[in-house]
């Protein structure tokens, strides 16, 4: 049965420009993410545009592609089904990084202007060390996201309401999960294998990882800790504590690798007035809700404030905001986010009905002397149009739909 393919169109029209141009195009991620049918999206748009395309399609998750093993059998590979004209030739391979020293036929390949390049990979080491270098100036990178809050009501078919909301906050933006029922039964069985792919595919293998039961415990550490501010120290001596003894450059080595696979996203913490980077202490949130859900088992009273601010983070990210936690004088803000030169700064809370938190929220924001949006999210019936001193206070529902 041939599965309906829903456009996104963001990130379709970010690519679009950069087809045609002699610059690889990487599309990047974690598993699951949908990056295979933004491919998927864009070979249909080269179809339609360029009349007599040649196509050579290669998805290494497939069996009919285990035998490309090294660079030269890629090289060979694509030699092998290029068309005269180089102009007609497009190139699109899924999950490259299966294939040892890809870079090498990848590079080739540019140099000699055969064709067209667009790949995808789970893994952000695609962009560091030897590739950088060896592709430096050749390559341009889209990092691709779970669902938007948006995008889960057109996918799931969907109207913006409290329910939707639940349902996004529950299981998450992993698009598949629109082929099932939106239920802890079958959504989070799906969920749970894709959590296990990434684990033991894309950080135990990859990166060699001898302490799995470790791994798995550190998970559901960051899992119970979404927002809190820790260090690697920290957490290895709270192990400690638990008769687990373990070093903090493991700990360290052990975050790298989870969020080499997008699984998790690290936030470092920098002063509003100079964003200094301050060295120690961070926080940690994950690429997708549902995932981060069945880690440690799902109690929405217990994790509705980690889910809320969460929630904020990916919105952040997903429009293209470079994220960090705001540092003024002895206050914290929780996201000060940048983009083109634009500031956005947003303080997250469950609840703002009581004074005394209402004040703490407030007092975090109204310190900071500029021009830019400043918004304080919560669960409450709040609205746009509630504006105190330049500070917009908003409700979930509604932030999770603004195009910032």
């Amino acid at each position: 049965m041939e599965e309906k393919i829903i456009a996104r169109e963001k990130y379709v029209e970010k690519i679009k420009p950069f087809i045609g141009k002699n610059v690889i195009k990487i599309l990047t991620g974690q598993r699951r993410v949908g990056k295979s049918y933004i491919l998927l999206q864009l070979i249909e748009e080269i179809k339609t545009s360029v009349v007599g395309a040649n196509i050579i399609s290669i998805n290494l998750e497939l069996e009919a592609f285990r035998f490309l093993k090294t660079s030269k059998d890629l090289y060979e590979y694509v030699n092998g089904r290029l068309v005269e004209n180089a102009a007609l030739n497009y190139l699109f391979v899924d999950e490259i990084q299966e294939i040892a020293d890809f870079q090498n036929a990848v590079r080739s390949l540019l140099a000699e202007q055969k064709c067209d390049i667009l790949i995808t990979g789970s893994n952000a080491n695609l962009l560091s060390g030897e590739l950088a270098t060896l592709l430096s100036g050749r390559y341009v990178n889209f990092e691709i996201h779970a669902l938007s809050y948006k995008e889960f009501q057109v996918f799931h078919d969907l109207e913006n309401s409290q329910q939707t909301l639940e349902k996004y906050l529950t299981f998450g933006g992993l698009p598949f999960l629109r082929n099932l029922e939106l239920s802890e039964n079958q959504s989070f069985e799906y969920l749970k294998n894709v959590y296990s792919t990434i684990l033991l595919k894309d950080v135990v293998a990859r990166e060699k990882i001898r302490n799995v039961a470790f791994l798995e415990n550190l998970v559901a550490y960051l899992a119970d800790n979404v927002g809190n501010l820790f260090s690697a120290s920290n957490i290895s001596k709270y192990l400690k504590n638990q008769k687990v003894d373990v070093s903090t450059q493991v700990v360290i080595n052990y975050l790298r690798t989870l969020a080499n696979s997008f699984f998790i996203h690290k936030v470092v913490r920098s002063d509003v007035a100079g964003l200094k980077i301050f060295e120690i202490g961070e926080k940690y949130y994950f690429e997708d809700l549902g995932l981060r859900n069945v880690i440690s088992g799902f109690n929405a009273v217990n994790d509705i404030e980690k889910l809320l601010e969460n929630a904020v983070y990916l919105h952040l990210i997903q429009c293209d905001y470079k994220v960090f936690v705001g540092k003024t004088g002895d206050k914290e803000i929780d996201f000060v986010g940048e983009k083109d030169g634009i500031k956005i700064y947003v303080q997250v809370s469950l609840t703002i009905m009581d004074t005394k938190t209402r004040e703490r929220e407030f007092s975090s924001l109204l310190p900071v002397q500029d021009n830019y949006a400043k918004y304080i999210v919560t669960l409450n019936d709040m609205h746009i149009g509630n504006n105190y001193k330049g500070v917009q206070c908003v409700n979930l529902k509604e932030f999770l739909e603004m195009e910032l």
